[in-house]
């Protein structure tokens, strides 16, 4: 099996990881700003952007934007706040967390651990780690399932690699519904894991039938010298078998792709493992709730020369605070990766990954759909018990842009988070290691 097959399965487990609740500071528009709501930028007009686009980003352009776009300006500071029953466990157990040893956390049971509004970037050491946290533990539903279609790029060429497939993720600890604040926010009594998801390859031919599985423990939140690896097994349909994979060297390059495992999401890593920075914030557009269909909707979508471009949708702006992540493991691949996170939801905006010589490596962003737009699909995201207005802004795509060598992937998942995995006998079966060979 290819080893990059296990990063499309990570990420497509994990679509239903959650996300946490920080308003925006600023609610009007700066009247001063060079374009508004409606305004369609085309490729000479982009200098317009500029002021409101990361340095690497706007450097780096020509992956990005392109003769022919057509970018539209969505609202600024548009509401993607969380359901209030995240919102409730955020108050409910304000000032209990803990920020503990190696950036570890301590008493946490659901919510978002560190009201954002609670937390000075400037004058306190711990603001990066906390902020962390909370987007570790942002808001989302319970299980969700999607489609995905990862592509690879190589210079503008789509190579003939790719994988399609299902997958779907459920939370298992930490929630924030009242019913399963009872039993300390875990779905299943006396839950050990934070969450799991599975998925399975349906094409190419040479692949079809392989099934993943992936745990994720509450031990992660340990100091990382006592923090629990991920556990992942393999069903592969040729040994007609289950194979246990570690996935504990989760900042190795993933064999044909541009992606570690830690990238995804621009960072789906272990929180002790790194040590966190607050930068600051800054007002910056993102494609954060996109106009067009991509996969499994269409599979046409032109994503410009590159394959890697967002340009030709809807892009907002959004206040962001600036995460500066430095590796704890001097061997680990990445100098720094500077993050920018939505200080509203804590969704990733964008991340920039550095080298060991300190040079420009990747730049990762994403696109996204809000749960109340139904304007794409109709209606798409479901709710649940406890949560009759979802309110979950859902990523939908991550890119990765390697700008040293022009190659770079794209994942598209964008019906992701709209369905759910079912009532607590079907996720039991769901998550069970048993599911991968049971009936073949």
């Amino acid at each position: 099996m290819r080893r990059s097959l296990l990063l499309v399965v990570a990420l497509v487990a994990f679509t239903a990881n959650p996300l946490p609740e920080a308003r925006a500071e600023d609610d009007a528009t700066d009247a001063t700003l060079p374009f508004q709501e409606g305004d369609v930028v085309t490729l000479d007009e982009i200098d317009r952007l500029r002021p409101f686009l990361p340095e690497e980003v706007w450097n780096n352009r020509d992956f990005f934007f392109y003769e022919g776009m057509k970018l539209e300006i969505g609202p600024a500071f548009a509401d993607y706040s969380p359901a209030p029953t995240y919102l409730a466990a955020t108050e409910q157990f304000r000032g209990q967390p803990k920020i503990g040893p190696g950036g570890s956390l301590e008493d946490f049971v659901a919510g978002q651990p560190f009201p954002m509004a609670d937390i000075d970037c400037t004058g306190d050491p711990n603001a990066g780690v906390k902020i962390m946290w909370n987007f570790h533990y942002r808001w989302a539903p319970i299980s969700a399932m999607s489609s995905f279609h990862y592509s690879y790029w190589d210079r503008g060429e789509e190579l003939p690699l790719y994988y399609q497939g299902t997958g779907g993720g459920v939370q298992l600890s930490r929630r924030s519904e009242p019913s399963l604040l009872e039993q300390d926010g875990d779905l299943f009594r006396g839950e050990a894991r934070q969450r799991a998801g599975g998925a399975e390859v349906m094409a190419p031919f040479d692949a079809r039938g392989i099934m993943l599985l992936t745990y994720r423990y509450k031990e992660s939140d340990l100091p990382m010298e006592k923090a629990r690896n991920d556990d992942t097994w393999v069903y592969v349909p040729t040994l007609r078998r289950v194979r246990r994979i570690s996935t504990a060297q989760r900042s190795d390059a993933i064999s044909g792709t541009d992606f570690t495992l830690d990238d995804l999401f621009s960072f789906n890593g272990v929180v002790p493992q790194y040590d966190w920075e607050c930068i600051g914030k800054r007002d910056v557009l993102a494609p954060v709730n996109t106009k067009v269909k991509g996969y499994p909707y269409v599979d046409n979508q032109n994503f410009g020369p590159y394959g890697l471009s967002f340009a030709s949708d809807r892009w907002e702006l959004r206040r962001a605070v600036i995460i500066r992540m430095t590796p704890k493991n001097s061997d680990h691949p990445y100098s720094r990766k500077d993050l920018y996170i939505d200080t509203q939801n804590l969704q990733p905006l964008y991340s920039m990954a550095y080298d060991q010589k300190k040079d420009l490596w990747k730049i990762i962003y994403h696109n996204k759909r809000w749960s109340g737009d139904e304007s794409l699909t109709g209606k798409w995201f479901e709710a649940w018990d406890d949560v009759p207005e979802p309110r979950v802004h859902s990523v939908v795509s991550d890119v990765i842009v390697n700008v040293q060598t022009g190659t770079g992937n794209r994942i598209e998942f964008w019906d992701a988070g709209g369905k759910s995995l079912g009532n607590k006998a079907r996720i039991r079966r769901y998550i069970d290691v048993g599911r991968l060979t049971r009936g073949r």
